[in-house]
């Protein structure tokens, strides 16, 4: 499950869900919520999750099984 990837980049990054709300801007009672499978996120947040966590979205949402991320643009 999904979930369980962010969960465990999480703790492989040495993470907790209060940093996780630094670096996304997504609250950490609706971070935990996502990372518990209680709650969706939006494009938008996946996007900032998966750049805090150094991956890409096709593998937060289990579509590869590969975590580097695909190169990104200078932006």
């Amino acid at each position: 499950m999904a979930d369980s990837r962010l969960k465990q980049l999480r703790k492989e990054k040495g993470y907790t869900q209060v940093k996780m709300q630094l670096l996304t801007g997504i609250d950490q009672s609706d971070y935990s919520k996502i990372e518990n499978g209680k709650r969706y996120y939006t494009f938008e947040q996946c996007k900032k999750i998966a750049t805090a966590l150094g991956t890409s979205m096709d593998y937060l949402a289990e579509l590869t099984d590969v975590v580097e991320p695909y190169p990104r643009k200078n932006t």
